[in-house]
């Protein structure tokens, strides 16, 4: 049998991949055939994305495979981060570069939103968790601003969106990335018009919703004869990364929950439908789309920590790769100190380790002092977090979730995987690390008939890619530190 071969363009904050997919109708094989940065870029005070990169990019990787593998590429599908969004004009040309989720711009935005619509009603309407990064708050502040680009705009398209735009003249809308922005009615299955209208959001710029594994069309012929690719398809898969990363984990039972680690850690549980409830309102839980059904789930700071950590020791001159930093964290203290890695002070880009250091003293705690100690702090807290959550995601599910399966680049992280393990008392699997290209990958086999279900697509990754396991140890230990933990969390 002729492999089937697939391309899955996966954009995350820090790079981005094209990465070529082989189907022999058992197995899935992956090989990277282009690695690229995603550099945001500061304007004065602001800060942006830089999408003509990107798309170049995209194009270089595409090129690559056309040389090799010019015969026979099926399907193209783009996932990226979820929140940001472009505006096109009345010529469908970008009106400004976007924003980064990080930029400045929302800092206050809830309250201000808050003053127009009552936050139970916002959370009634959209059934998404309250972070300043979401679209409608980004929108919000463009209307504070009085922006003209947004009573210019005729179009908005998620990142992911522009990307598939780009590549095939077709604007749509994907479903999993539309839930992320909070202007989304999950329970309705359209945009929350009666939200945006109270907050003098134009509605006309949105697009009607078309779910994962739509065949868009045809790669578009100026970028077929630029990147020497033909009679490709190209397909939204679940559009949203974390979309393309739950898709993509070989899940089994209904008693696991998932947990995608990266620069962000989501944690969460396949649901049938929305939870939207004075509970899931209480602990500021999410209702993002999935594939058939929804991810119920909570964003909790990641690895971002860590990465600006070794950014602002790189800069002094003290260059360590992360696994010198882990080796170093494996022999520093335990539980000497905790953070919130939600609180405020670690949101923004900056002097990471000197905010630790503030919140430490702030919470009267010894400060880290060496590299190991810092890295130590950071990866237990994060395992404490996700205890905390999972704690009460199992609440809002009425079930015990006694697994927890790990997806993502964070699973190469072997001290936080084992500490993970450790801090919930649960089994920990993991696997496959390119989770969301796999996603991405099953998603379009699916949309052109190679696969029947997700569920097949699963087990097709389960039978392809190694599953590694961890116990959990010493729970004792982390029953105490999570005592002193939960006085920490400012949630």
């Amino acid at each position: 049998m002729t492999a089937a071969k697939f391309v899955a363009l996966d954009l995350g904050a820090e790079s981005g991949r094209a990465i070529l997919a082989s189907f022999d109708g058992e197995r899935i094989t992956l090989q990277e055939a282009h690695r690229f940065p995603n550099v945001s870029v500061r304007t004065l005070d602001s800060l942006h994305w830089d999408p003509l990169r990107l798309f170049d990019n995209i194009k270089h990787g595409l090129g690559k495979i056309a040389r090799d593998h010019h015969r026979g590429i099926a399907g193209i599908g783009v996932d990226t981060w979820g929140v940001d969004f472009a505006l096109l004009g009345r010529d469908d040309e970008l009106l400004g570069n976007p924003f980064h989720y990080r930029d400045a711009r929302t800092a206050g935005m809830l309250p201000r939103v808050f003053e127009r619509v009552p936050r139970d009603r916002v959370f009634a309407q959209t059934g998404i968790q309250f972070l300043e990064i979401n679209s409608l708050y980004q929108l919000y502040a463009m209307r504070l601003q009085n922006a003209p680009a947004l009573d210019q705009a005729r179009t908005l398209l998620m990142m992911p969106d522009l990307m598939h735009y780009w590549l095939t003249g077709v604007k749509a809308c994907e479903f999993t990335d539309a839930t992320t922005t909070q202007c989304y009615d999950p329970q309705a299955r359209r945009w929350a018009y009666a939200l945006l209208h109270e907050l003098q959001i134009p509605t006309g710029m949105f697009l009607d919703v078309v779910s994962p594994g739509t065949v868009l069309g045809a790669l578009h012929p100026a970028v077929a004869e630029e990147t020497g690719l033909e009679n490709v398809s190209v397909i939204a898969p679940a559009s949203h990364d974390t979309g393309s990363a739950v898709a993509g984990a070989p899940l089994q039972g209904q008693n696991t929950a998932w947990l995608s680690s990266g620069t962000w850690s989501i944690l969460g549980a396949e649901v049938a439908y929305p939870v939207i409830n004075d509970l899931s309102l209480k602990y500021n839980f999410t209702n993002e789309g999935g594939i058939g059904g929804f991810r119920l789930c909570k964003n909790v700071m990641g690895l971002w920590i860590l990465q600006e950590c070794r950014r602002a020791w790189n800069q002094a001159g003290h260059e360590s790769s992360y696994a010198d930093l882990i080796a170093q964290a494996k022999h520093a203290s335990s539980f000497a100190s905790l953070i919130d890695p939600d609180h405020d002070l670690f949101f923004r880009p900056g002097d990471m380790p000197a905010r630790i250091a503030e919140f430490c003293l702030l919470t009267r705690q010894p400060v880290p002092q060496t590299y190991g100690e810092v890295v130590r702090c950071v990866l237990t807290s994060l395992a404490l977090k996700y205890r905390f959550q999972l704690e009460r995601l199992e609440r809002l599910v009425s079930k015990p979730l006694d697994t927890i399966h790990m997806i993502g680049g964070g699973i190469q992280n072997e001290l936080l995987c084992q500490f993970t393990a450790d801090a919930t008392d649960r089994v920990v699997t993991t696997g496959p690390v390119e989770a969301t290209a796999l996603g991405n990958v099953i998603m379009q086999m699916f949309a052109l008939g190679k696969i029947g279900s997700l569920a097949q697509g699963r087990e097709v990754i389960r039978q392809s890619f190694e599953i590694k396991q961890y116990a959990p140890h010493k729970p004792a230990a982390w029953d105490e530190a999570y005592g002193r933990f939960q006085l920490l969390c400012s949630e």
